[in-house]
């Protein structure tokens, strides 16, 4: 019976360490992929560009999976002991112990301190998320299905529309990922505190850009707002994440984050481009499809 209860719990350690290593393998394969869009067979999150990306990568590989992966190998390899030490066959005359007072404060204490132990961080995380620091610029993103509006009131109050191009050849050609370039992206710049208000004029919508660690739903009639501070120069992607109509997955969000002095004279361009700054918008994202 020795023979046979060690045969088995070696296959119930084997079985232990191969799902610490998928689990491991997981969390930090392919974890950094290009900054700002996803990459091929990526499972991980995208390199963070603001101070709240960087704190959340670091809860996700330093707290929920420091936790995570012991706890559920050690559950996973409990219960194959359970399972090949006290089926039928192997414990014929079952055990009558119906209490223990040690085990049961430890089964209750325990799981106490480590939802503690991850509650801790998470309120930190929370607070830099929805506490909006004043600005040193503001947004507005007005989604609509397919598109965004982008106003920008402390910059001579302009608004133009962006649209998902659809010119996929020199898209690819141009080096930018297909099906998230478009044809106005929104700039920002750098280490600058930009605000983002957002609302929709249709159906519910989310202003979603993985590297800034943000996303937030637009929804019609009502003004939410978020928050970001790129801390490096570059393009960076996101999507709409709410399922918002059948081109849900055509709504891309494209940032373009450049210096100072660009922004200033992109702005300046801009604003001449649309008239003083009037409200002006390019060719919808149904015309497009039609």
């Amino acid at each position: 019976m020795a023979f046979h209860l060690k045969n088995k719990m070696g296959w119930a350690a084997a079985l232990s360490s191969l799902a610490l290593g998928l689990m491991l393998g997981t969390a930090f394969a392919q974890e950094s992929g290009g900054l700002g869009e996803p990459q091929p067979w990526q499972t991980g999150l995208q390199e963070a560009a603001t101070p709240v990306m960087e704190y959340i990568r670091w809860f996700h590989h330093y707290v929920l999976w420091y936790f995570l992966v012991p706890i559920t190998v050690f559950v996973a390899g409990l219960l194959l002991y359970v399972v090949f030490r006290f089926n039928k066959k192997a414990n014929p005359v079952p055990s009558k112990v119906t209490h223990n007072t040690g085990l049961e404060v430890a089964w209750t204490v325990l799981p106490i301190l480590v939802l503690v132990c991850i509650a801790l961080p998470s309120f930190k995380l929370l607070y830099m998320e929805e506490v909006i620091p004043k600005g040193d610029l503001t947004i507005k993103a007005t989604a609509s299905q397919w598109s965004w509006d982008y106003e920008y009131p402390d910059n001579g109050d302009f608004t133009y529309t962006s649209t998902m191009r659809r010119d996929e050849d020199k898209v690819k050609a141009e080096g930018k990922p297909w099906l998230l370039a478009v044809d106005n992206e929104l700039v920002v710049p750098v280490n600058k505190t930009v605000v983002v208000q957002v609302t929709s004029t249709d159906v519910i919508h989310a202003f979603s850009v993985n590297s800034f660690g943000i996303k937030i739903d637009a929804i019609p009639g009502r003004l939410n707002e978020t928050w970001f501070k790129a801390t490096r120069e570059g393009w960076y992607y996101g999507q709409c994440s709410q399922l918002c109509g059948h081109d849900h997955a055509f709504m891309p969000i494209a940032v373009r984050v450049v210096s100072d002095e660009e922004f200033q004279k992109w702005a300046a361009s801009k604003k001449t481009a649309l008239n003083g700054g009037s409200p002006t918008k390019v060719a919808s994202a149904a015309a497009i499809v039609q």
